[in-house]
């Protein structure tokens, strides 16, 4: 009798370890991949855009670095008009995003804690919401679920083409105080990759070149 209930309970540990290595490992792998999946960029194809693959620094799109940022009037949820002309002199990060886009909304966050660290340096966002399918109170409702309360802007058909084209979301311009798109991402990055760029537009421009010019700030 004896024996038999140290067998079992032998049987018992036994299975009881294998759960549990079982279990650390499947913990084990999970932090893996979220630690990749955040070290790597995500493509999110615009419902509206191509479907096909891209490489993550967009080498199948227009591109604007180095050139000056299209200008645009566009409305805030309050009906307010912003202009890209009005942040003339300051570096400004406008974002393309959507309410259905997962990674836009990961990012989101980090955009409004940068956008805190680095305002007294003359750093602002403008988040422009490329969903015509969405309503106000929908947009809404993501902008305060991810904590975000720089400006966001409704876009339109114009605005997006301007830019290239939206075929992939989110996508980011860094904007220097002259103007000039400094640097331009597709899809999500990692916060320090965000990080970088912001510091880099903010040490870009202020030369006055490009002020002249047509299209820009």
């Amino acid at each position: 009798m004896k024996r038999a209930t140290l067998v079992v309970g032998l049987m018992v540990v036994g299975i009881s370890l294998m759960l549990w290595a079982g279990w650390h490992n499947l913990r084990e792998r999970r932090m893996a991949m979220q630690k990749a999946e955040e070290n790597h960029v995500v493509l999110v194809p615009d419902k509206g855009g191509a479907a096909g693959a891209a490489s993550s620094d967009g080498e199948d799109r227009p591109k604007l670095r180095g050139k000056l940022a299209p200008g645009f009037t566009l409305v805030t949820l309050d009906g307010k008009k912003v202009s890209l002309s009005d942040y003339k002199g300051r570096a400004v990060l406008v974002n393309f995003w959507a309410t259905w886009c997962a990674p836009c909304k990961i990012e989101m966050p980090w955009f409004e804690q940068l956008r805190t660290q680095y305002a007294g340096q003359g750093f602002e966002i403008l988040g422009v919401v490329d969903d015509s399918d969405a309503g106000k109170d929908v947009i809404t409702k993501v902008t305060q679920k991810t904590g975000v309360t720089y400006p966001i802007l409704l876009s339109d058909s114009k605005v997006g083409a301007a830019y290239g084209g939206l075929d992939y979301l989110p996508m980011s311009f860094y904007v220097d105080k002259d103007g000039v798109v400094v640097e331009e991402t597709a899809g999500l990055g990692s916060k320090d990759e965000i990080e970088a760029n912001i510091k880099k537009t903010i040490a870009a421009g202020g030369s006055g070149a490009g002020k002249s010019t047509a299209g820009g700030l």
